[in-house]
């Protein structure tokens, strides 16, 4: 899908001030893709998905997903849009694996599960939030990350896919590109964050990234210009997931090589197989007057519903199959990357 020279135009000259930070609930864990693999139930591996209640295995570009959700577990109601990330599993000695909790970010206790999803014009330690940005479009959709990664090398071209080891819910940094290979006494904070520059044209590519590109030179954090081939300034959008691995934190029950024991849905015991997917769905026009909208992490241009009411959205799974007990095998059973 394309858009038109004129609607191009108007996306460079889009006005600015806005970042909004707002927590979404778990919506669902399946093992359905909408994006890579769409129509395949079960795909290859599991997800944990936030957002609007119309997601299906399929996701067709052209569906309404504000007009077909009948609720959303993000805070903004406006917000139908679906954001999904891998899931992460613990690997005991017995060789048994247990899906790991995801708890709430700092300032939303009492969210089940999900994730904080951030819009930003710049840095997210820039207060003044000045650059232009348009929103994106109905129909867009993108991914980060390899799911294929296993070394650093791989894993190098997505910027800023990375984790945190929480010493308490106030840790931000350092971040690193593997997962962390000690304790974590607060948990991991998966974080991602998408590339900022679009080429005004395609609203999705074969591989879901082409579309997209990171600054010319510099950073996104320091301000650097979009390529000529991708001019379009859009939000940086930014997941933070964080797994509650405190009831893993038991030495004796990690491996006995010294190694971290923590293993994504992919098979991934690395981390650099980190990635999220987004498909937009906010209602009409509403993130655009938001990112034009001078506000800080919440907007007079949005509903706030309730937490407890973000957490009563649900959709069913598509698959159906043992995801929460001591399991054998991760669900799909994909190859380790690690030999114990």
């Amino acid at each position: 899908m394309q858009l038109s020279p004129l609607t191009v135009a108007l996306a460079l000259a889009a006005p600015a001030n806005a970042l909004i930070r707002f927590s979404c609930s778990q919506l669902v864990v399946d093992r359905i893709d909408p994006l890579v693999t769409p129509g395949m139930a079960p795909s290859p591996h599991l997800h944990q998905i936030i957002g609007g209640n119309s997601i299906n295995a399929t996701m067709d570009p052209t569906k309404d997903m504000p007009g077909e959700s009948t609720c959303t577990t993000c805070q903004f109601t406006e917000d139908t849009s679906n954001y999904w990330t891998a899931v992460l599993f613990f690997r005991a000695r017995n060789g048994t694996f247990k899906r790991v909790p995801i708890r709430p970010n700092a300032g939303f206790d009492g969210a089940i599960g999900g994730m904080t999803v951030y819009y930003m014009q710049n840095g997210l330690a820039d207060y003044q939030q000045r650059s232009k940005v348009t929103a994106f479009k109905p129909g867009f959709r993108m991914l980060i990350g390899d799911a294929m990664a296993r070394t650093e090398e791989e894993a190098s071209k997505y910027r800023q896919v990375t984790y945190t080891c929480l010493q308490d819910m106030s840790t931000r940094y350092p971040e690193t590109k593997n997962l962390p290979s000690k304790p974590c006494p607060a948990g991991i904070m998966a974080n991602i964050r998408f590339p900022t520059c679009w080429d005004g044209k395609n609203l999705d590519t074969v591989d879901h990234m082409s579309h997209m590109s990171y600054p010319a030179t510099g950073t996104f954090d320091t301000k650097g210009p979009c390529p000529d081939t991708h001019p379009v300034a859009v939000p940086q959008l930014m997941y933070e997931t964080i797994w509650d691995t405190r009831g893993f934190n038991d030495a004796n029950e990690w491996p006995e090589d010294g190694s971290q024991p923590f293993v994504w849905s992919m098979g991934d015991h690395t981390g650099y197989a980190s990635h999220g997917d987004y498909l937009f769905g906010w209602k009409g026009d509403a993130l655009q007057r938001t990112m034009d909208t001078p506000c800080y992490v919440t907007c007079p241009t949005l509903t706030t519903q309730s937490i407890a009411n973000q957490n009563k959205c649900k959709a069913e799974r598509t698959v159906q199959e043992d995801i929460d007990s001591w399991l054998p095998e991760i669900p799909g059973g994909p190859a380790i990357s690690k030999k114990y």
